[in-house]
């Protein structure tokens, strides 16, 4: 599902509002109003460098693009320690890059040398964590949300488009990928939906967002292989109780007919008549459904329930 001009105008100029770093030039004169005052406000970083200073080179884009990412909370502020010696004396700067973070008008915590923009990003967090108050969506989460009110009322196309503009802002961004396959899902276009989960990183595989996808998908693809028909595949389950591997074809078909709850009771029976059957298959399957609704739906919250009175009797 490429991304579309529907329903994406509010969203014009959100890669330039995302990726533009929040950073002033200050010196030893404006230092107060720059940094003591304004951290009343907001975290006050503030990098200390110099022209000459090779790993300055390499931390400044660091730091203005995690910045830039900080929902607001977080404001760079630069100082040429050339320029400003006084400052930096006062400061104790002894060696550069350092950077100090401030709020409320005092140092909160610093580090000195080049870090990786890992650790940049988890410093930053946990400053807005310990320090940062309440601010409005950044652009991505009030895309998000706009993308899940769509996908909820339907609206596939708005929601695919919406899922993808945040995609080319932030290609990992797991919400989005696991939206954009549910997308694809929805519209019945499996193999594009698989396409998705299959190029997503063991990094992001363990994220909930992708492990509730990933089952969906393989929910999907074990539906849309079965050849059976569901009333074909009743009649057989009725007329012969013990024929397990019928039952176990009839709730997949059944959830693929969007019968999750009937898909959900014809496994449960499985696993009272025979709990192991197939090295517990049903079971596995159950898990998957529950995965795939996430652990807050009506579905899982009744499908567990009813499994663990069958599992503890």
């Amino acid at each position: 599902m490429e991304p579309t001009n529907t329903d994406i105008g509010e969203l014009a100029g959100i890669n330039d509002e995302l990726n533009t770093p929040k950073a002033k030039d200050s010196s030893t004169s404006e230092f107060r109003a720059d940094v003591i005052e304004a951290s009343n406000n907001i975290i006050i970083i503030v990098d200390f460098w110099a022209t000459w200073c090779g790993p300055c080179k390499t931390l400044t884009p660091i730091l203005e693009k995690v910045i830039a990412k900080s929902k607001g909370l977080v404001e760079l502020v630069k100082i040429d320690v050339d320029k400003n010696p006084e400052l930096s004396e006062q400061l104790r700067i002894q060696s550069i890059p350092a950077v100090i973070a401030f709020s409320n008008g005092q140092p909160i915590d610093a580090f000195q040398g080049a870090l990786p923009e890992s650790e940049v990003q988890k410093w930053v967090d946990q400053l807005i964590s310990q320090h940062g108050g309440n601010t409005a969506p950044s652009p991505v989460e009030e895309a998000l949300m706009s993308a899940e009110q769509a996908f909820e009322d339907n609206d596939i196309s708005s929601a695919g488009a919406l899922y993808a503009q945040v995609l080319n802002i932030e290609e990992k961004n797991t919400k989005a990928l696991a939206g954009m396959a549910k997308c694809y899902l929805k519209a019945e276009k499996i193999d594009k939906a698989r396409e998705i989960i299959d190029k997503i990183s063991d990094e992001l595989s363990g994220d909930e967002n992708i492990r509730s996808v990933i089952s969906a998908v393989e929910l999907a693809e074990a539906s849309s292989s079965s050849t059976d028909d569901t009333e074909n595949l009743r009649e057989i389950s009725e007329n012969d109780p013990n024929n397990l591997q019928a039952k176990f074809n009839l709730g997949i078909a059944l959830y693929g007919n969007g019968e999750a709850e009937a898909s959900i009771d014809t496994l449960i029976e499985i696993i009272r008549e025979n709990r192991d059957w197939q090295d517990g298959e049903a079971r596995q399957q159950l898990l998957k459904i529950f995965e795939a609704h996430g652990p807050t739906d009506p579905i899982t919250i009744l499908g567990r329930r009813k499994l663990s009175s069958v599992l503890f009797s």
